[in-house]
Formats: structure tokens, sequence, C-alpha cells
């Protein structure tokens, strides 16, 4: 308990409210909303069958799938309007990539954004005055940045194309006894999507706070530190080069024209050079 207070006293909180750690901040708790609203998706259609016998008929065939979409792994059961024969019907298309993709950039973003904002509080001193520290941060955040567009545009694809591939009028088709014109298919309820719509909606709000935190990041390293510098080296450099320059004093001559050449010493009675006065 003591170490822990020790650590607690130690840390520079005020860290937060720079945009340096709360945008970490945030990055850590929109990568969660991320990851938990997709991977924790499961949902449900369902589809009725009528058929022309009304004791094969089936008005109420729940279809289950979840998190990573494998759906040519999803099956049912629908009634084949023979007799009591029941035919096994599966899902068509495989979206696990894109999903999976997804769920592991929030993944590792979540613990990257831990472990920096636990650096910035406790270690901001040290983060500071090794430079290779924050030119790793920000390569990692212009990396995370990038990825998150990735893998939220192929998610926002692939989950497009689970709507249509749940989509209850498009189940149908999969069903042999929907084929006949003497049965009658329809849909009680479609999956529910919000879950789902959120993800993509955090996924492309996480890209937009590591880009935005890319300058905050980059003002900790070297080369802004060192591009800060040039300037008012040159700075400098100009004005003790004026202050250097001798002064000449000019004349004007008959004509009127300016002349930078110093004049000679003369005393009263007209000119005389050094040689004459030896």
């Amino acid at each position: 308990m003591d170490s822990a207070n020790q650590l607690a006293s130690a840390g520079t909180f005020q860290v937060l409210k720079l945009p340096l750690g709360f945008i970490r901040v945030l990055e850590w708790l929109f990568a969660i909303f991320a990851f938990a609203t997709c991977g924790g998706y499961s949902g449900q259609l369902r589809v009725s069958v009528d058929c022309m016998e009304k004791a094969s008929s089936n008005l109420s065939i729940g279809i289950d799938f979840a998190y990573p979409f494998r759906l040519y792994q999803v099956s049912f059961e629908a009634p084949a309007c023979e007799a009591m024969r029941r035919d096994r019907v599966y899902l068509i298309g495989d979206y696990s990539s894109s999903a999976e993709f997804f769920v592991t950039i929030a993944v590792f973003a979540f613990l990257y954004s831990l472990v920096a904002t636990g650096v910035y509080v406790f270690f901001l001193n040290r983060y500071r005055e090794i430079s290779r520290g924050p030119l790793i941060d920000f390569v990692v955040t212009v990396v995370f940045s990038f990825m998150w567009l990735v893998s939220s545009s192929a998610w926002a694809k692939a989950l497009s194309d689970v709507k249509l591939a749940t989509d209850p009028d498009e189940v149908q088709l999969l069903i042999s006894a929907c084929k006949e014109p003497t049965n009658k298919c329809g849909s009680v309820h479609g999956p529910r999507w919000s879950g789902l719509n959120t993800s993509v909606v955090f996924g492309f709000l996480n890209f937009v706070l590591w880009a935005g935190n890319i300058w905050f990041v980059f003002k900790e390293t070297s080369w802004h530190k060192g591009a800060s510098k040039f300037p008012n080296a040159a700075s400098e450099k100009q004005t003790g080069a004026f202050n250097q320059q001798p002064y000449n004093q000019g004349t004007f001559d008959q004509s009127g024209s300016y002349n930078t050449q110093p004049s000679e010493y003369s005393q009263v009675g007209g000119p005389t050079s050094y040689s004459n006065q030896m």
C-alpha cells in the first residue's frame, strides 16, 4: 500500500490536462468501445415458410450469427414442403478477416494507449530526456493512425456485405421450398445493426484521434526541437553580422554624388596629406 501511494505521489497527473495526455486517454476509451461493440456482437433473423401442406410449415425459423461472421458455418433447418422432410441450409460469405483485423487493431491500440498514458504520468521527465522515446512514440502514432483508417474502411465494407448476406429477403432465396410458387415465404424480423454501426463510427473516431495526436507527439521529438532552434540561430547570426560591420562616413562631392570613401584629415588652410607633414 505504501509503494502504491509513493508511485501515485510521484506521478505527474497534470499531463492529462495537456493534449498529449488527454488525447491518449480518449484513445484508450474509444478503443474499448470499438472492439467491444464489434467483438461482442450477436444477431438473429427470422423467416417463415408457409407450405401448401400446412403440417410441414414453419412460420418462425430462427437464424443466429455472431462475430467473427463466418456465415458459411451458420446453418438452419427449413421445411422442404414435401411430407415432413427438412433441409439444412447454410448462409453464404466469410467476413472474419475484416472483422478480426478491426478488433485486433483496437486491442493493440488499447494496450499501447494504456502503456503510453502510464509513461506520461509516471515517467514524463525521463520520456522527454531520452530522444528515442518521443521518436518511437511518434512513429507508433503514425502507424496506428494509418491502421485505424485501413481497418475501419475494410470493416465498413465488410459490414455492408454482412447486412446483405443476412437480409431475410436474401436468405429466403437459399431455401428450396421458397422457389416453389405454391409456397409462401416471408421475413419475421431482421437483425439489429445498431451495435455494429456504432463500431464503425468508433473506428473512424479513433482514426481522427490518432491522426490529430500526431502533431502533439511530434512536438516532443528532437526533430521539432531541433528545427525550432534554427530560426533563432539564424536571427542571432544576422544580428551579430550587422553589429560587426564598420561604419564608413560618406561625403558628398561638388557634383552632388555620394562618396563612400573616408575623408582625409585636413588642417585650416587646405587639405594636407601625411607625406607633406613628414
